[in-house]
């Protein structure tokens, strides 16, 4: 018995189309004021209050290169009972993907630097592995996805 559609949340991080599991997307914002956290890696832009609690934001751009995201948008998601939040440029929306399309697209880890993965793995090892799950996009992939209405 074949598995259903999958459902993801594709963003858009400087050159890259990513797609985030919607299943643990819990809300899309305009971005909020972030307070810059000293010592912390680069990649994680720093703290904001989201619905009175502070909340990690990690810049999916400056895991691909040293140039941050021209943050549009929050995506908070949560992973192991914690919110964490990822700037992004854009939101594409909701596209659904059969299991075996995934083989077509790369972890979205993939072309990231290694002292970036190093670092969210001592830091987060939750957000590590979720990361490992979320892909990009290649444009051919995504010209052959429709919106799901239904996921919406």
């Amino acid at each position: 018995m074949e598995a259903g559609p999958v459902f993801w949340l594709l963003c858009r991080a400087r050159t890259r189309l990513c797609a985030v599991p919607l299943e643990h997307v819990v809300e899309i914002m305009p971005v909020l004021p972030i307070e810059a956290l000293v010592g912390a890696p680069p990649f994680v832009r720093g703290l904001c209050i989201i619905r009175g609690s502070p909340v990690p934001v990690i810049d999916l751009g400056l895991l691909f290169s040293e140039q941050a995201v021209r943050s549009e948008r929050l995506v908070t998601i949560t992973i192991g009972g914690r919110t964490v939040a990822l700037a992004v440029e854009g939101v594409l929306g909701v596209r659904s993907m059969a299991p075996t399309a995934l083989g077509d697209m790369p972890p979205l880890l993939r072309d990231a630097a290694g002292e970036a993965v190093a670092a969210i793995g001592t830091l987060d090892a939750e957000l590590l592995l979720f990361l490992r799950g979320a892909r990009i996009v290649p444009e051919a992939v995504l010209a052959q996805l429709t919106p799901d209405a239904a996921a919406s």
